[in-house]
Parts: C-alpha cells; sequence; structure tokens
C-alpha cells in the first residue's frame, strides 16, 4: 500500500512539474485569454446585458470565465501528457513500472485539477480588478471548482487514451470540449434563450458547473445548486469509472 502510495505521489509530482516548467505557456496564457475575452464582452454588452437584478454584466461574467479556464486547462493538461508520450513512445517507462491503474487515474487527474485550479485561481485574482464581486455562498465555489476540474481532467484522460495522433485530440477538444464549453452559460444566462435552446443546454452538464460555481457568488442561479450537485456529481462519477476501466484494460496503451 505505502509502495502504490509512494508511486502515485511520484508520478503526481513529474505531472505537476511537468506543465509547470512551462508555466508561461500553460498558466499565463490562459490567464491572458480569460482577460481578453472579458475586456471585450465587458466592455461591448455591460450597458446592455442586465442578467439577474442586483449583478452587472462584467460581475456575472467573471465566474463563467473563471470556470470556463478551470474547466479547459484541466482537460488540456491530462489529454497532452498521454498523447504526447504515447507519440513520443516514453510511455512505456510507465508501462513497466507496478504502478495501478488507480495510481494512474490520481496522479493524470490529480495534476490537471492542480492546474485547472491554479488558472482559475489566477483568472479570478486578475479580473477582480474590473469588478467587484464577493462569495456569497463560498461552499458551492469550492464544490463546483473541484468536481469540474476532476470530471474534465477524467474526459481529458479518455481523450488522451483514445487519441492516437494530434489531429484526433485536436477533434475531440475542437469539437466536444468547446462547444459544450461555450454553449454552457459562460457569456449569457439561459434564460435568455428561446425554449429549444433552453432545453438544449440543460442536457449539458458544463451548464451545471458553471452556473452551481456562479451560485457561489450571488446567491443566486439559473438552477437549484443541489440539482446542480446532483448533475456534475453523478457526470463525475460516470467519467471517471470509464477512466478507470480504460486504464484497467490498458487500452490502446498496451500492444
Amino acid at each position: 500500500m505505502n509502495g502504490a502510495l509512494s508511486g502515485a505521489r511520484t508520478l503526481l509530482y513529474k505531472e505537476v512539474l511537468r506543465f509547470w516548467k512551462v508555466s508561461f505557456q500553460t498558466v499565463a496564457a490562459p490567464v491572458l485569454t480569460a482577460v481578453l475575452y472579458l475586456l471585450i464582452f465587458g466592455h461591448v454588452l455591460e450597458d446592455h446585458v442586465k442578467v439577474f437584478e442586483t449583478v452587472g454584466y462584467t460581475s456575472f461574467l467573471i465566474p463563467g470565465l473563471v470556470m470556463m479556464s478551470v474547466l479547459q486547462n484541466a482537460f488540456a493538461n491530462s489529454s497532452s501528457s498521454l498523447i504526447q508520450s504515447k507519440i513520443t513512445g516514453n510511455l512505456v517507462f510507465l508501462l513497466v513500472t507496478p504502478l495501478s491503474h488507480w495510481a494512474w487515474f490520481v496522479a493524470y487527474v490529480g495534476a490537471s485539477m492542480v492546474r485547472g485550479l491554479v488558472v482559475g485561481s489566477g483568472v479570478l485574482l486578475v479580473t477582480l480588478w474590473f469588478a467587484p464581486l464577493h462569495a456569497v455562498e463560498p461552499w458551492w465555489i469550492v464544490v463546483f471548482a473541484f468536481l469540474g476540474a476532476g470530471m474534465l481532467g477524467s474526459l481529458g484522460l479518455i481523450a488522451g487514451l483514445w487519441a492516437e495522433k494530434f489531429d484526433q485530440m485536436a477533434g475531440f477538444q475542437n469539437f466536444i470540449i468547446m462547444p459544450m464549453t461555450f454553449l454552457s452559460g459562460v457569456f449569457y444566462s439561459v434564460h435568455s434563450l428561446p425554449a429549444f435552446w433552453q432545453t438544449v443546454s440543460h442536457l449539458n452538464p458544463f451548464f451545471y458547473m458553471i452556473d452551481g460555481f456562479r451560485r457561489g457568488f450571488f446567491g443566486v442561479s439559473d438552477v437549484s445548486p443541489w440539482f446542480s450537485l446532483s448533475v456534475v456529481g453523478t457526470s463525475f462519477v460516470l467519467v471517471a469509472g470509464v477512466a478507470l476501466h480504460l486504464l484497467r484494460t490498458g487500452y490502446k496503451i498496451r500492444h
């Protein structure tokens, strides 16, 4: 047991160090991207969009950008690490170790959560200069940030195991992750959408992550945070279960 924990801890450290050594690209660049979104959308729509009665549009936008950064970077970390290891051939050095599939899962998803939360914290700290923001119900902020980062880290693990080349990974990110992120209410409230698109949005688990996360700042949300928690929690368990199964069977990594 101690050996397994030590191996998982070592792999986790290696994965965190992997993104931290190029933090200008993996941390600073996403923070800058989020700030640019805030400057453009906030400047253009601040006087034209009113979402909640007591919340300005720029304030409304910040939690969405923070959570979007958490999700995208958590996915990017585990998926990019696995696909790079598979293509360069250094994954074999992990395969010869006695690490269990649980150790792989904890290390890859744990490092993804660290990167997502670090980038999200950076976005929050920088964007707080642009609009007032208060944590009315902070427990929801913590719960949805961790669950969202864990789910996307697990999803990135699945994508990294499935993809065999960078083109496939880019397709997964561009046609699944990006649309689900941008259509989750980052820049708008789903109540402003026509009925059909509201229904579509409610089928997107990313919507519940962002709506629940936003609830922690304003105390109001489009749906009940408890319902959001049930959807996100169930989604995390399902995605994590698939990732663990693929790791246990050696899907596309043991030839």
